[in-house]
């Protein structure tokens, strides 16, 4: 029997239609669907994916990370991700067990733990000696940045002549436990830097699509930063050397980085308020120190800042390692680097 030619059974005009428009217009994969923990990671994780999507923030801006309780719909930003960058359990230590529980499809890229990252230990106290002890007793090995400034953009890997800690193994890591790694990192803007190339590297390989304008992204982030380290360091250089005191000890990188002369915390890096005795000392400090300025953070209570300056010249500024107030855009990480400086300048300048 002869087969009927394909004419005898024509396909209606409308279902040719729907076949070529849906050749045409067939979508080209997803980006990633991507998570990030705090403010300066997702800022970060903003300029890499610039053109192709938007990362989601897990812990509300203003809240702090050192404990928080997630949202139904930040659980369910964790649980429909891809990729989640984060800092590491130093800072979020309850979020370990999100990841695993919410996000275990998930890649997750903890920053701090990131090979090329530079590190400092937790210090159990940032206190001048009352006796007079030199301020800067604190800042030994400030040596070991010099050359820094101009970062080497062909390999990101590298951050010779920075001292490194190896804190593997810090999984179920307790806030209230000093030992370990400082958590923020971010506050060195050589650390941005190289995060940079991580955060693009990893996106390139989720999405290869996209990989060469998440390296152009991260390679022109990197430049502007450049320019924001010289920029800050002019800023604060006239008046790097005075004394002043912080509220919670999370400005080491920041310290560091630009050879600033911090003689005293009110509380130490998890911002547990301190007792009695830490507060007389820390007046004690102010008193023989010459502290400038004594600076509160918005998320804290400002009565122990106005307790320390109690009978004293000592000026008063706010710091924020957080940027709460920054608008969360792509220019939120330079904006955060540049008003710490802006700050301390301005507050410690004014005497």
């Amino acid at each position: 029997m002869k087969r009927p030619s394909s004419s005898a059974f024509p396909r209606p005009r409308a279902a040719l239609l729907g076949l070529a428009i849906g050749v045409i217009a067939a979508p080209a994969l997803a980006a990633p669907r991507v998570a990030t923990d705090v403010a300066p990671v997702q800022s970060l994780v903003t300029q890499v994916m610039a053109g192709v999507a938007e990362p989601e923030l897990v812990i509300q801006r203003g809240a702090s990370p050192h404990n928080y309780s997630l949202r139904p719909s930040e659980a369910a930003t964790l649980e429909n991700a891809d990729v989640v960058f984060w800092v590491g359990d130093e800072l979020t230590p309850w979020l370990t067990d999100a990841l695993g529980n919410m996000a275990g499809d998930a890649e997750t890229v903890a920053l701090l733990h990131h090979e090329g990252t530079l590190r400092y230990d937790f210090r159990d106290r940032v206190l001048a000696s009352a006796e007079g002890a030199d301020a800067h007793d604190e800042h030994d090995g400030h040596d070991e940045h010099d050359g820094h400034d101009e970062h080497d953009h062909g390999s990101h890997d590298e951050h010779d002549g920075h001292e490194e800690h190896d804190h593997d193994g810090h999984d179920g890591h307790d806030e209230h436990d000093h030992a370990g790694a400082d958590p923020h990192a971010w506050l060195d803007p050589v650390n941005a830097q190289h995060w940079l190339g991580v955060i693009a590297d990893t996106l390139a390989r989720q999405d290869p699509a996209n990989a060469e304008r998440y390296q152009a992204n991260a390679e022109a982030a990197r430049d502007r930063i450049d320019g924001l380290i010289s920029e800050v360091r002019g800023a604060v250089e006239p008046v790097h050397d005075q004394a002043f005191i912080v509220f919670h000890d999370a400005y080491q990188y920041f310290e560091r980085r630009f050879d600033m002369n911090t003689v005293g915390a009110i509380s130490l890096s998890d911002a547990r308020d301190p007792g009695p005795a830490h507060i007389a000392e820390i007046q004690s400090i102010v008193a023989e120190q010459d502290v400038q300025c004594v600076f509160a953070e918005p998320q804290f209570n400002p009565a122990l800042v106005e307790t320390v300056l109690e009978g004293t010249e000592a000026r008063t500024g706010v710091l924020d390692p957080l940027g709460s107030e920054i608008p969360a855009d792509g220019d939120y990480y330079t904006t955060l680097i540049r008003q710490l400086g802006d700050r301390l300048a301005t507050c410690l300048a004014a005497g």
